[in-house]
């Protein structure tokens, strides 16, 4: 799984955020609500892998086969979702009210 550097995701998520102007009241709040989560989520994933990065292969969770790799990632790639949309660790908050500061700022 390669990782995303954090200047394409916020590029990424100004751009649907930029797009998302267009759409009217609750719909682009929602929207970028989701963008923000997602943003969130791909920051923990990242920064779970490199914590997971030093852990030995040979027993334990990931058992050391050969998919162990495979399963780490999807395994922490969970983690970084259920994480996000249980409310995570704030990131989302700040980015959401971002989002929202750059539709206001484009409509006008």
């Amino acid at each position: 799984m390669e990782a995303l550097g954090i200047d394409t995701v916020l590029a990424g998520a100004r751009s649907r955020a930029l797009g998302a102007a267009n759409q009217a009241g609750a719909g682009a709040a929602q929207t970028a609500r989701q963008q923000a989560e997602e943003f969130e989520a791909i920051f923990l994933n990242t920064m779970f892998q490199t914590m997971f990065a030093g852990l030995e292969e040979s027993a334990g969770t990931w058992g050391g086969g050969a998919g162990s790799d495979a399963w780490r990632g999807m395994l922490v790639e969970q983690y970084a979702d259920t994480i996000a949309r249980s409310g995570g660790i704030g990131i989302a908050d700040s980015v959401h009210r971002e989002l929202l500061a750059l539709q206001e700022t484009s409509t006008r």
